[in-house]
């Protein structure tokens, strides 16, 4: 899969992405707005694997946003099961020095877009940190909206928090 845009490209990952991968997710305010799943620090074989991963799944639900022919992020969805089958959680995270360029709200109004065609989804929903102002209004430009706060639903960094519930719904 490759969607051409106005300010990157998603495409599906090559091996050849491990070096800049590794290099921009080895950064403590990444590692801070993700999971505990993504590592910090983050080495070239924790690329390694990512992409081995990603590029496992098929058809793929997880894709690198790339700039000047290089891997600057990634963006992804985890499609739903049994009754919840219409929805997908969907995550992404850019390499620092391309934040607040507007990279980010384009791709996932693309890769959301792609998610609800390719997979009749009805439902994409995102789950960011309480501290996570900007991705909040990454979601709202992308055109998710504020569902509600999930107070003291998970533990990032030693400390337990709030999560925000974003979500695009087609009617």
């Amino acid at each position: 899969m490759q969607l051409i845009l106005k300010n990157c490209i998603v495409r599906t990952f090559r091996d050849a992405d491990a070096r800049s991968i590794a290099r921009y997710a080895n950064n403590k305010k990444i590692w801070l707005n993700l999971r505990d799943a993504f590592p910090h620090p983050y080495h070239i074989d924790d690329a390694r694997a990512f992409i081995k991963l990603a590029k496992s799944i098929d058809p793929p639900t997880i894709f690198t946003i790339e700039k000047n022919n290089e891997a600057l992020g990634a963006i992804g969805f985890q499609l739903g099961k049994d009754v919840e089958r219409i929805s997908a959680e969907i995550g992404y995270w850019l390499a620092e020095p391309f934040w607040g360029q507007g990279i980010v709200t384009e791709v996932l109004g693309a890769v959301t877009s792609y998610a609800i065609e390719q997979f009749d989804l009805k439902r994409l929903f995102a789950l960011p940190f309480e501290w996570n102002h900007p991705s909040f209004r990454v979601l709202e430009k992308a055109g998710y909206i504020l569902e509600g706060r999930m107070h003291n639903s998970c533990v990032k960094n030693g400390k337990i928090i709030d999560q925000l519930l974003y979500a695009y719904t087609v009617d």
